[in-house]
């Protein structure tokens, strides 16, 4: 069974960088389109970005483009999620999250199977 593991998260200043690490175990990623999720207090779990299986990239939440950037290492274990000029409104529980490579991917929480616990990046001052 896939495991998934969120690392990375912590305190930051605006205008901070963090790097978030969403690591695989028990399947390799090249059997899934991994997506960072993430879900701010009172507010409803919403799709940052998704890295397919074959080595592209799609970004969905137009308020990080130019911030945000999702990749993946070589040997296809872990999926980063590296932000830059962080705000305050970035804050919120971060999450990575499986959809399998057959049906690509998706801003819909529930066509992700396999989530990751969440890591928690707070970004203030």
């Amino acid at each position: 069974q896939l495991q998934l593991v969120e690392s990375g998260g912590g305190l930051v200043q605006p205008g901070g960088s963090l790097r978030l690490s969403c690591t695989a175990s028990g399947f390799s990623l090249d059997y899934y389109n991994i997506a960072w999720f993430r879900q701010a207090p009172g507010k409803e779990r919403e799709v940052i970005s998704c890295f397919y299986n074959s080595g592209g990239s799609h970004t969905f939440l137009k308020s990080v483009e130019g911030r945000f950037t999702i990749s993946r290492d070589d040997a296809k274990t872990t999926v980063y999620l590296q932000m830059n000029s962080l705000k305050p409104e970035d804050t919120a529980v971060y999450y990575c999250a499986a959809r399998s490579r057959l049906f690509g991917c998706s801003a819909r929480i529930h066509d992700y199977d396999d989530w990751g616990q969440g890591t928690q990046v707070t970004v203030s001052s």
